[in-house]
């Protein structure tokens, strides 16, 4: 069997969160319902999550999915303590990187992940990792634009759109070339929880778009990064 591969024939993808995991319900109920008959072209093997309290993981074991708990306490001990959040960045990267490894992974889905990956899991897994951002990049993106903040910041500015963007990880913050976006008014009166509704809908259309669209690349290439 082809390691890209399970024994479905889908591409053998881990979704990456932190929180609430909603994004990740999308894909599974995609992974999990054709109504039009076609196949879907990923499968999710792995869920990791950068908390073991998000929600997130939850929806995977319920769904049979692995899941797996990194933080920099659990990669670093006592270490992570004096750490620099870089170091801590880094020492993430590499578990996350042994863990896909282990599961020949063929690909990554950054569903609501707060950690910004970092050193040879980027280089090795170049073109195969995508990230949802809740703004149209390249506007409101980068550290500190995540969530709420991001939806502040729209409103803030005065911005008439908005949404979110599928663009790939290349290892900097929302700077990777973009694959896909799907766009929102800004409506009078908005909060940030009312744009938050209205762009939630169409991430979790985004994000199931973005993951067809990564497995069917990386059917197209046949080969698991580091295989």
């Amino acid at each position: 069997m082809d390691a890209v591969h399970n024994r479905t024939g889908a591409v053998k993808l881990a979704v990456l969160v932190s929180g609430g995991g909603t994004n990740l319900q999308a894909l599974i109920d995609r992974e999990r319902n054709t109504p039009d008959g076609a196949p879907c072209p990923f499968r999710i093997e792995l869920v990791v999550s950068s908390s073991p309290s998000a929600f997130a993981l939850e929806r995977a074991a319920k769904s049979g999915i692995r899941t797996e708990t990194v933080t920099p306490s659990s990669v670093l001990g006592e270490k992570a303590a004096s750490a620099s959040k870089e170091e801590k960045r880094c020492a993430v990267s590499d578990r996350i990187l042994e863990l896909l490894r282990r599961e020949n992974i063929a690909g990554v889905v950054l569903a609501g992940f707060l950690t910004v990956l970092r050193g040879p899991l980027v280089e090795v897994y170049a073109g195969r990792i995508i990230n949802l951002h809740p703004a149209l990049l390249p506007k409101f993106g980068g550290f500190g634009m995540w969530g709420r903040h991001v939806h502040e910041a729209v409103l803030a500015a005065g911005e008439t759109e908005s949404g979110c963007t599928i663009h790939y990880a290349d290892g900097g913050c929302d700077t990777g070339a973009i694959l896909l976006q799907k766009r929102v008014p800004v409506n009078p009166g908005d909060t940030p929880e009312t744009l938050a509704a209205r762009i939630a809908v169409q991430e979790h259309q985004a994000v199931v778009e973005g993951a067809e669209l990564l497995a069917e690349k990386i059917a197209r290439e046949e080969s698991v990064p580091g295989v």
